[in-house]
């Protein structure tokens, strides 16, 4: 069984669990139980995107019981959770879903982990950004529950490019940066810390030397291009069908030019009409059904067939909840659990 050096207890973990079993992960957008306010405003003109539950208040020890058992029966490993620092300083008041996880799991749980979503326009100095590091040691990384690979907490990071714009407003790069990180995690008592950064398969990406020396391993939040036969004309999706091909157009170029492992990002669709839509109203019709969906998992699972080692024979997909933005495998009034028996038959 030959895996990546930095990885090989990670893969020895897979096959204890069986032949190359699948490690899920699912993105999950903490915003529907804003204060003062009614979260799902922007989301009840649309009912077909009305959860099961109804529109729920998030962070209850009900809801999170609820959907944290619907995620593990069905084949989800764990969850990450959005994590957002605000610029002005302080954690952002969006962490009701971590901690009521927290509060509500035990040693049969599912795990979890964060996407630092960095695109607030932090870190604005070093100060600021030990901050964010330190929250991450003293809140969470000591959780049973906490997802490790090689024995090292996991945090995604949204985006490579903000962070290196601000880093670069005091001085600083990523790769700097992070390293600093996993020096305070090992002053803390961890091994350090493993980066999954985001990279896309953009003709600027095509050199991975910058991200190569910065994570320990790549994926993304999403995508939005659709296919293209050259790289060099590549457009937003205009459907579902072209979306999915533009994932496995991404996949095949991340994983022919990268040395580091890459967790396949998958996506349940999407459509931004909620939130005021795209740019491009065209790309809001990328819009999935169960069955379309269920095409997108069997091909992710050939990749992870094929390239068990430089997939680590994981995926993570958008989203759990990003209703605003037509990204969601929660169940719904209108396709129950039809997503989520998807990811179990395809994927597990």
């Amino acid at each position: 069984m030959k895996c990546f050096t930095l990885t090989i207890s990670f893969c020895l973990t897979l096959f204890v669990k069986g032949a190359w079993a699948t490690d899920v992960g699912v993105f999950y957008y903490p915003g529907w139980s804003k204060p003062n306010i009614d979260s799902w405003a922007k989301i009840k003109p649309y009912p077909d995107r009305e959860p099961l539950l109804g529109w729920y208040k998030e962070g209850t020890d009900t809801y999170t019981k609820t959907y944290t058992a619907w995620m593990k029966e069905y084949g989800v490993d764990y969850v990450i959770y959005d994590w957002y620092w605000e610029k002005n300083g302080g954690v952002k008041d969006t962490t009701y879903a971590v901690d009521s996880f927290i509060k509500n799991s035990n040693s049969s749980s599912i795990g979890f982990s964060l996407l630092w979503a960095n695109h607030s326009g932090t870190p604005v100095s070093y100060q600021q950004f030990d901050e964010i590091v330190n929250y991450w040691i003293t809140h969470y990384f000591g959780n049973e529950r906490y997802k490790k690979i090689n024995g090292k907490p996991v945090v995604f990071v949204f985006s490579h490019d903000r962070l290196s714009a601000d880093a670069k407003t005091f001085g600083a790069t990523p790769k700097e940066l992070l390293e600093r990180a996993r020096v305070a995690a090992v002053k803390a008592g961890y091994k350090g810390i493993y980066f999954i950064g985001s990279a896309s398969a953009d003709k600027k990406f095509l050199d991975f030397s910058d991200l190569e020396s910065t994570y320990d391993a790549l994926s993304a939040y999403n995508y939005h291009l659709g296919f293209a036969e050259k790289k060099s004309t590549r457009k937003l999706s205009i459907s579902y069908p072209d979306l999915a091909a533009g994932y496995a157009q991404s996949w095949k170029w991340i994983i022919k030019n990268s040395n580091i492992p890459y967790i396949l990002p998958l996506t349940s669709g999407w459509d931004r009409s909620p939130w005021g839509g795209s740019v491009d109203p065209n790309h809001d019709n990328s819009v999935s059904t169960p069955e379309k969906f269920y095409e997108h998992l069997q091909k992710a699972k050939a990749i992870l067939n094929r390239y068990p080692n430089k997939t680590l024979n994981s995926v993570v997909i958008c989203c759990w909840n990003e209703y605003g933005e037509g990204s969601y495998i929660e169940p719904t009034k209108q396709h129950k659990f039809k997503y989520l028996e998807g990811v179990q038959k395809y994927l597990k």
